[in-house]
C-alpha cells in the first residue's frame, strides 16, 4: 500500500539520527539497509511515497547523515538518471528540484563535477518550461554552491539564455534572483556583462518582469558596493543584510560632549 511505503518515509529520518547515536551498536545499519530503502522510494510509481522520500531524502543531507560515498555513488546516480533528457515529464521536475534543493548541502566538488553539467543542460530544456523555470528560480543558490570561476565559466551563459527566454516567467525568476547571481561574480563580469543584461530586465516588454527588475535594481547595485566599507553581505539564506560599522555601534551611545558639540555646531550654523 502506497501509505504505509510514505508513512516509512516519513520515519526514516528518526530512524538514521538513533542509528547515528548509537552507532557503536549498529555501525552499518543505515547504510545497508535504510540508505537503499531511500534511494529506491526516489523511483516509486505513486507520488506522494516519491515525495516523502525527497523530503526525507533532504532531511538526511541536511543533518549530514549521509557518507560522502553514498552520495556519489548512489544518491547522484539515480537523480541525474531521473533528469535525462528522455526521462519521465513528472520524474524529470522532481529530479531538477532536488538537485537545486540539494547542491547547498553537498560539497563544492561534487556539485561541480557530478551535477553542475546536468544543471546546464536542464537549462536549455525545451520541451519542459517548468524543468528550466526551476532552474532560474534556484539559479543563485547553483552560483554560490560552486563558485566564482564554474559561475563565470558555465553558468553565466546560462543565464543569458533564461533572461532572454520567451516565457515571461523564466525571465522574471531571473530578475528576483539577479542579486545572488551577480554576488558570486567578479566586479569585472558584473559590470560589462551584469549591468547589461539587467538593463534589458528592466525594460522588458512584460510588466511583471519590469517589476521583479525594480525591486532587485537595489540588492544588485549594492553588490556594486566594497563589503568592507558598506557593511553590506549575504546572509546563508541568500538575503541581504548590513552590518552595523564601529562607528554606528559607538554613535548610538549619547555622551554629553558629543550633544554639546553637536548643539554649537547648529548654533553656529544659524
Amino acid at each position: 500500500e502506497p501509505t504505509v511505503r510514505t508513512e516509512l518515509m516519513e520515519q526514516i529520518p528518526s530512524i538514521a539520527i538513533f542509528l547515528q547515536e548509537s552507532r557503536p551498536k549498529f555501525p552499518t545499519a543505515f547504510f545497508e539497509y535504510l540508505m537503499p530503502i531511500v534511494v529506491r522510494y526516489l523511483t516509486d510509481v505513486n507520488n506522494q511515497v516519491r515525495k516523502a522520500g525527497q523530503e526525507a531524502l533532504l532531511i538526511l543531507l541536511e543533518q549530514d547523515l549521509i557518507a560522502q560515498s553514498d552520495i556519489e555513488n548512489k544518491v547522484c546516480p539515480i537523480l541525474l538518471d531521473l533528469s535525462a533528457p528522455d526521462s519521465d515529464d513528472e520524474y524529470k521536475v522532481e529530479a531538477v528540484n532536488i538537485i537545486c534543493k540539494m547542491a547547498s548541502m553537498l560539497s563544492r566538488t561534487t556539485v561541480e563535477h557530478m551535477l553542475l553539467p546536468r544543471f546546464c543542460e536542464l537549462c536549455s530544456d525545451g520541451k519542459l518550461f517548468q524543468v528550466r523555470k526551476i532552474c532560474a528560480a534556484n539559479f543563485g543558490d547553483i552560483c554560490n554552491a560552486v563558485g566564482q570561476e564554474a559561475t563565470e565559466r558555465l553558468l553565466i551563459p546560462k543565464f543569458f539564455e533564461l533572461c532572454s527566454d520567451s516565457v515571461w516567467g523564466m525571465r522574471k525568476a531571473c530578475a528576483e534572483c539577479f542579486m545572488a547571481v551577480s554576488y558570486t561574480t567578479s566586479p569585472e563580469v558584473r559590470r560589462s556583462k551584469l549591468s547589461p543584461l539587467f538593463i534589458s530586465l528592466i525594460s522588458d516588454t512584460c510588466r511583471w518582469v519590469r517589476q521583479a527588475a525594480f525591486q532587485s535594481l537595489g540588492p544588485f547595485i549594492s553588490t556594486f558596493a566594497n563589503p568592507s566599507s558598506a557593511g553590506l553581505y549575504i546572509r546563508e539564506d541568500g538575503t541581504l543584510s548590513i552590518r552595523p560599522s564601529t562607528q554606528d555601534v559607538n554613535s548610538n551611545s549619547c555622551q554629553p560632549s558629543n550633544s554639546a558639540t553637536l548643539m554649537s555646531s547648529n548654533a553656529n550654523a544659524v
